[in-house]
């Protein structure tokens, strides 16, 4: 029996691992998920796996089964592609976040849904796929558990393709219950954790000096983080991962940490408005804070990408400008701005549903809008997100952090790889023509012409001073 998992990608993201020069390498870091489906796939059972980032999809294959996964934004590919191998009638499995919080709406486009983790009944899937008794949905009655994993085939993939296939999971979920979250709505607001000695083990076997955790909130249980650092340490390996900005309320374990090998954090900032933070049940972030907290990490010479989320419903057009002063005074290294997206199965989809202006889930990437703000235009949102991503990543922007990260505590060693992350997003502003301008500049303009308008409105023409200039042009 031949599997092929297949990873889509649509409109300018498929063709962005096949460029010569800032290509998808930097931020494609792995395919882990799809690769622990490979893993679980019984022995004797040739398995596959296409990146339509990296390469084209072998439509004419012969093959027995395709399993297909996907994020919202990628549903509408994934059923295309679904509906190519259905009509050769080879058997359809779709997966991942979308299958799983739109199970009806998939089923529609599939011979069968996994719905959550694939451990577990990855196996039944084949084996009914093989004796042509696939059932329409397969889901775990609990969660299945994360105790000795199989080990992920990282040869199926291209690794020359990717910035790095050195990926490692060491927890799945995150207990906090942020409302736009689709990871709370995936996993129930729960974590589950490895075994402290499988993350060890693997990290040591992994065949590189830098990977990446690819944990949701590696540091949310901080005694299983802690013991987890604690084991890092003689292994002597880099590494970066996600995690809350809670992280620096210690700042003992930042220290383990970095003697652990951490020397990047991603952190979900979100936002610099508290009211903001509270609407959506992030109140675990405290604004006035950022700034020692970002601080310390630092100082043990372990850089910051902050998540920004642009939309909330206390954002005005001012949001702009103040976020990106905001981004340059707390010295943060890299920036994903997304603009908020009510994904389906969220709390924020339900209670934003109403304002919905558009439906179509390939717009649904977090950097298009497809609701109606409450106190700004969608164009003005749209061109906000574009205009704080553009001024960011300008070159001098990009060179100032450069210095600035040499300059701190391990940065000598370090700078490669926030310059890769850097540059990468520098080059796609570059390649994909992204731009934008400052609503709020844009409404001060405005502002300003309406304020003249009505000032002459008040005094007679005859009193302008270019009146009498006017009246000589008309006359000749």
């Amino acid at each position: 029996m031949r599997v092929m998992l297949i990873a889509p990608a649509d409109g300018k993201w498929r063709k962005v691992g096949r460029r010569s020069f800032f290509n998808g390498r930097t931020f494609r870091f792995s395919l882990l998920s799809l690769l622990s489906v490979a893993a679980e796939t019984p022995a004797g059972v040739d398995v596959s796996v296409v990146d339509e980032q990296i390469e084209d999809i072998p439509w004419d294959a012969g093959v027995d089964l395709v399993g297909i996964t996907c994020m919202t934004a990628l549903a509408p590919r994934a059923y295309e592609i679904a509906a190519h191998f259905r009509r050769r009638g080879i058997p359809v499995v779709l997966g991942g976040v979308h299958a799983t919080l739109c199970p009806d709406e998939a089923g529609q486009h599939a011979d069968a849904v996994v719905v959550g983790d694939a451990e577990g009944i990855w196996h039944r899937v084949v084996a009914d796929a093989c004796a042509s008794e696939l059932k329409k949905e397969y889901r775990n009655p609990t969660a299945p558990s994360l105790t000795n994993l199989k080990p992920v085939p990282r040869h199926l993939l291209k690794g020359d393709r990717y910035a790095t296939v050195a990926a490692i999971q060491a927890t799945r979920g995150c207990p906090h219950t942020c409302s736009f979250c689709s990871v709370s709505a995936f996993h129930g607001g729960r974590q589950r954790q490895r075994p402290v000695e499988d993350v060890v083990r693997e990290a040591e076997t992994i065949g590189s000096d830098f990977f990446i955790f690819v944990d949701d909130n590696l540091t949310a249980d901080r005694d299983y983080a802690r013991r987890l650092m604690e084991a890092m340490i003689p292994v002597g390996k880099k590494w970066i991962t996600q995690s809350t900005l809670a992280v620096a309320d210690d700042p003992g374990f930042v220290q383990l940490a970095a003697r652990a090998g951490c020397i990047g954090l991603f952190v979900g900032l979100e936002t610099f408005n508290g009211s903001n933070l509270e609407s959506v049940d992030k109140t675990f972030n405290k604004v006035e804070e950022y700034k020692r907290a970002i601080r310390l990490l630092h100082d043990n010479g372990i850089g910051v990408e902050a998540g920004i989320v642009l939309g909330f419903e206390g954002d005005r057009p001012e949001v702009f400008r103040r976020t990106l002063k905001m981004l340059d005074d707390l010295h943060i290294d890299a920036v994903q701005v997304s603009i908020l997206t009510p994904i389906p199965g969220t709390e924020t989809y339900s209670s934003t549903w109403h304002r919905l202006r558009d439906h179509d889930w390939s717009h649904y990437d977090f950097h298009r809008v497809v609701f109606q703000p409450k106190h700004m235009t969608i164009d003005q949102l749209q061109q906000g997100h574009d205009w704080i991503t553009h001024e960011f990543y300008r070159p001098w922007r990009i060179a100032r952090r450069f210095v600035r990260h040499a300059l701190r505590p391990g940065g000598s060693g370090t700078t490669k790889y926030l310059a890769a992350i850097n540059m990468a997003y520098w080059g796609r502003i570059r390649t994909w023509g992204i731009k934008g301008k400052d609503p709020a500049a844009a409404k001060n303009a405005g502002e300003h012409v309406r304020g003249l308008t009505s000032l002459r409105r008040l005094i007679p023409r005859r009193a302008w001073p270019c009146a009498p200039l006017r009246s000589r042009g008309r006359a000749g």
